[in-house]
């Protein structure tokens, strides 16, 4: 988004990828659906951000998400509105996408060279490379880093860079994992049985938040949609006490008196599961129940009515851990923006622009993600372009020669 800015202003950008071919995240992100962005009011919009909100309102402001899907549009990919208000290409792919975006760079002159890892900076701040040929070194007037999180690093974004920025007495963040999966000591029994099942139309309860949706069991835990909404305060309460309890309600569409009465109903020679069963109950949902029965020391088939409803609506789910970052959705953490001025660049590193997830702050899904990266890459790439007109202005005039990565 960066190289769209610069070369529409009729400036020379070269993209350098340490990957064979680009937008391999992109990619991954469209595998079921390319969520661009979001159809809400801006002002609920920004809440998404949490405690970085004021931090990309003015990125997100001057690129909202009506020029995110004008941008799409202007690609040939015609965008709607999904029912939750979620934005996607009408092809529902990325890759339609992506090869129209790489066309049009192409036609402005872009450059793209592939297989370029950053190294930092040599003494002379001329930007290192390893490349299969050997090490190079690239002079620039501005340069944009947009190197990513620590979420499946396979695709590119190992955030190999903290080291090198922190070398540099630049302030980065811890990266950690964001939309991310959780540990549960699940018994074996479970965990053999019901690894890979969905929670089909649950509520989850954490510290007064509710989400409604869906999640997995893992062999490790949980994973999925619902638990990705409450991620940044379930990893922090890990984070500070060494566990989050998460509460599961098995049936939201219940209130729990009513519940109470169908499980209070005679049975029979029936026997529970399948009694729970009739009921609505999934089999993974009679695991669960049956977990925590077994941790309370008695049998499930004991417990009255009233409390077996209760224990349906908020059933409590130890949560030890996060899952691998390699396996998150996204990450947060990163380049403290106290370290960037209003244009994103590097107040220690005059030229030197960041963008995207390697700055510091998360968001769950549902569009938000991208779109930030997309405002803070447009951000970076304005920043740049006024960069070079002041340099020009105080006579120290571009060299044609030169790149813009």
């Amino acid at each position: 988004m960066a190289a769209d800015v610069v070369s529409a202003a009729g400036m020379q950008a070269t993209v350098y990828d340490r990957m064979p071919s680009l937008g391999r995240k992109l990619l991954m992100a469209g595998r079921g659906g390319l969520n661009l962005t979001h159809s809400e009011p801006l002002e609920t919009f920004m809440q998404r951000y949490r405690k970085r909100a004021g931090s990309l309102r003015g990125a997100i402001e001057a690129y909202p998400p009506d020029a995110a899907r004008a941008w799409c549009e202007a690609l040939g990919q015609p965008t709607f509105v999904g029912s939750s208000g979620r934005v996607f290409p009408k092809a529902m792919k990325t890759s339609p996408l992506l090869r129209a975006w790489l066309r049009q760079l192409a036609a402005r002159g872009v450059e793209v060279r592939t297989r370029h890892t950053w190294r930092g900076w040599d003494e002379a701040g001329r930007l290192q490379f390893d490349t299969p040929q050997g090490s190079t070194s690239i002079e620039a007037q501005a340069v944009v880093l947009a190197l990513g999180g620590g979420s499946w690093p396979g695709l590119g974004s190992d955030a190999a860079w903290i080291d090198i920025l922190r070398t540099a007495a630049i302030p980065v963040e811890p990266v950690v994992p964001a939309n991310c999966g959780f540990i549960v000591q699940w018994s074996a029994h479970f965990r053999d049985r019901f690894a890979g099942q969905p929670l089909k139309r649950i509520g989850l309860a954490y510290e007064g938040q509710t989400v409604r949706g869906e999640a997995i069991v893992t062999e490790q835990g949980l994973e999925g949609g619902a638990i990705y909404a409450l991620s940044a305060e379930l990893r922090e309460a890990i984070a500070r006490d060494g566990s989050a309890t998460l509460h599961l309600d098995l049936r939201p569409d219940l209130d729990a008196a009513t519940l109470a009465r169908q499980l209070d109903t005679p049975r029979a020679k029936t026997s529970l599961s399948t009694f729970l069963r009739k009921l609505r109950f999934p089999p993974v949902a009679i695991g669960l129940l049956q977990e925590w029965a077994h941790a309370e020391g008695r049998p499930l088939g004991q417990v009255p009515a009233t409390a077996l409803a209760e224990r349906s609506k908020a059933l409590p789910i130890v949560l030890t851990g996060t899952a691998p970052i390699g396996r998150a959705i996204s990450t947060a953490g990163g380049v403290e923006f106290a370290a960037l001025d209003a244009d994103y660049m590097l107040t220690s590193r005059p030229g030197t622009f960041l963008a995207g997830e390697m700055l510091d702050w998360e968001a769950p899904t549902g569009g938000y993600l991208l779109q930030a990266c997309l405002s803070t890459g447009a951000a970076a790439g304005r920043g740049a372009l006024a960069f070079l007109a002041a340099t020009t202005l105080d006579g120290m005039t571009p060299d044609s020669t030169t790149n813009t990565p």
